[in-house]
């Protein structure tokens, strides 16, 4: 295979290469086994989704090499044709009216550095710190993106704890603006019911209890198990139904991932399912990482959750499965805020880092891109208190 490959120009980096390589051509790499290993989301999960989310990605590795030859790094990215106005609404409507005519307009083959199914994490290996990875990735993305035929560069949700590292990258050009956050909810509480009398207002409290009060008389029941190969016939239907309701997509999870996340991370998977009488209603696959609990991808039976507001349902069981286990965080994906700002969680920033592989092009994107965002069009998360961290 002919890698893009770049060499580093400056006297710290200048013994490192960086070249695009294939997972094949990682198979007996050592370095690839211990990519992300402090995070819940280590190497094995990138190739599951590599191997279970194929429709519109092209996954590749960015290997950092040393003067020797040797692998020292390996940053995980993927290519595919990327809306630049996903999830914009009405106030661009003469943008949909060029479409008609111009169906690819701000429609551009992207590099998108990061995880398609998830927040993104810099790789790092021994000797090799977060801020030489993003020096020389910053220094010579443009040139590889140019030689994978990608006209955008897009470091994915990144959280807010690498922009000081990553000033390189504005440096160079990119831009930054917000994704959709996720949330934190701090959990130090005896349990649930504890942490809404001492967390919530009165007001939120009587809410939240109102709500639950909708599912007391059924007769629901909460299983956990660490596999969900025996329950993805039942559980992916579900999700398809919150994944229709989404205003935001990306990624469409597949059966496939459901089955494989289940069974080769049974170390960090925890798959929670509600049951009213023999009837899945509800699921929650979440994930561990030291003292923190996040809650990654839910499913719903909507014919019933609405009216049951199994959402405080789902909520309540979970958080009190984490206090149980010592889990002192409670973190969630992105999307939902409204119930997420009444049970007091806090935003948990991640930002998009961009650029355009032509200059002209660039100067246009960096102006416009804060306006793009649509963070910027959400009122609830106006309302969360740290809002301005996200900028």
């Amino acid at each position: 295979m002919n890698c893009p490959a770049v060499r580093m120009a400056d006297a710290a980096q200048d013994s490192f290469s960086v070249a695009a390589v294939s997972r094949a051509e990682l198979s007996s790499c050592e370095v690839w086994r211990t990519m992300f290993a402090s995070e819940r989301k280590d190497h094995r999960y990138y190739e599951i989704i590599e191997d279970t989310l194929r429709e519109g990605f092209d996954y590749r590795y960015f290997a950092i090499r040393d003067a020797n030859g040797q692998i020292r790094a390996v940053q995980p990215f993927f290519l595919l044709d990327q809306d630049v106005l996903e999830g914009m609404g009405s106030e661009w409507r003469l943008v949909w009216l060029i479409r008609r005519r111009y169906p690819r307009f701000l429609k551009l083959r992207t590099l998108m550095v990061g995880c398609t199914a998830g927040e993104g994490h810099l790789a790092v290996g021994d000797g090799v710190s977060v801020e030489s990875v993003a020096d020389v990735l910053s220094r010579d993305i443009g040139k590889l993106a140019k030689q994978l035929g990608a006209h955008l560069i897009v470091l994915k949700e990144f959280p807010v704890g690498y922009r000081e590292a990553f000033a390189c990258f504005l440096q160079r050009g990119f831009g930054r603006a917000p994704s959709m956050p996720m949330t934190k909810l701090n959990i130090e509480y005896e349990n649930f019911d504890r942490f809404i009398e001492k967390a919530l207002s009165g007001k939120a409290r009587k809410n939240v209890r109102r709500n639950l009060q909708a599912s007391a008389g059924e007769d629901i029941r909460m299983t956990v198990t660490d596999d969900t190969a025996n329950l993805v016939d039942e559980i992916y239907p579900l999700y398809l139904q919150v994944y229709e309701r989404s205003k935001f997509r990306f990624e469409k999870l597949t059966k496939d991932y459901f089955r494989e996340v289940g069974t080769q991370m049974k170390d960090k998977v925890r798959v929670f399912t509600w049951h009213r009488g023999n009837t899945l209603v509800a699921f929650n696959i979440c994930m561990v990482q030291g003292d923190q609990f996040f809650s990654e991808y839910v499913g719903f039976d909507y014919s019933v959750a609405l009216n049951l507001h199994l959402y405080f349902c789902v909520v309540r069981d979970t958080i009190n499965w984490a206090i149980a286990g010592g889990y002192k965080w409670f973190r969630s994906s992105g999307l939902n805020y409204d119930p997420k700002l009444h049970l007091r969680h806090q935003l948990d920033p991640v930002d998009l880092y961009v650029r355009h592989v032509s200059p002209v092009a660039n100067m246009v994107l960096k102006r416009v891109l804060p306006w793009l965002s649509p963070v910027r069009y959400d009122e609830t998360l106006k309302k969360f208190p740290n809002y301005r961290e996200m900028w």
